[in-house]
């Protein structure tokens, strides 16, 4: 297994193309190492908040805006932006390893792994690890590490629906949705289908893609889609894992 790593970005942009970046969009990465939980934004009533809804629902959508700033979210897309426009984004697949399989009738998004090494990557993983301690304060999910991906999904492309994880594999257990658009209509399409846990006909919620909102699931419970976008749309997708990191081959 490669051990990749996200390069820091810089200006002018013509510096970022390069092997290196190109080589870290889509592949395995390490974990995500744990930094200050003491984050800016980040209350014990909030966490009670999220953890509450996921016992009870099994996701939620909440504004993150005021908790992770206009400036951080600012840079977070600037950094995709930069990761989209270099072509050093690789297309998704669907598993991992030797069981990826990249089937554009499934899925047609472009990701790009992050290591938490640029400063708005690193000011993002101790909000994330503030989530991950978090919950299994309040839920003891046994969750021991993160990891992150950005996605950008062109006009036209999808996700068709399907659950994170299979059940009982007990790797990913919540996931999280951060988005990162500005001034995004529901006529952009692109949104967020989230069905019921106990229905899976049945659609219990909606959330557009505008910047700062952000979705919370059970990753083994929830099944969820993405229709398909009518502009470009910017996110990244992160997924709380009990599994320990696996041993490169």
């Amino acid at each position: 297994m490669d051990n990749p790593a996200v390069i820091p970005i810089r200006d002018p942009l013509s510096q970022v193309v390069s092997r290196e970046l190109d080589a870290v969009a889509g592949s395995d990465i390490e974990p995500a190492h744990s930094g200050d939980a003491n984050v800016p934004g980040i209350s014990e009533a909030w966490l009670d908040q999220v953890a509450e809804s996921l016992s009870e629902h099994g996701w939620m959508s909440l504004d993150t805006r005021d908790r992770l700033g206009a400036g951080l979210l600012a840079a977070l897309r600037e950094e995709v932006v930069i990761l989209d426009r270099t072509d050093a984004m690789k297309s998704a697949g669907i598993g991992r390893g030797s069981d990826l399989v990249r089937d554009r009738a499934v899925r047609r998004d472009r990701i790009a792994w992050l290591q938490g090494i640029t400063p708005p990557q690193a000011e993002l993983f101790r909000f994330l690890e503030s989530i991950r301690s978090g919950l299994n304060q309040r839920l003891f999910l046994g969750l021991k590490r993160f990891e992150t991906h950005y996605a950008t999904y062109h006009p036209g492309d999808f996700y068709k629906r399907h659950l994170d994880s299979f059940r009982g594999r007990a790797s990913r257990v919540v996931s999280l949705v951060l988005y990162l658009n500005d001034d995004w209509a529901p006529g952009d399409g692109g949104a967020l289908q989230v069905f019921n846990r106990d229905n899976e006909n049945e659609v219990c919620g909606i959330v557009v893609p505008e910047a700062g909102r952000m979705a919370l699931f059970l990753s083994e419970e929830i099944p969820h889609e993405v229709l398909p976008a009518n502009r470009t749309r910017y996110s990244l997708a992160c997924w709380f894992r009990q599994d320990e990191v696996p041993l490169p081959l």
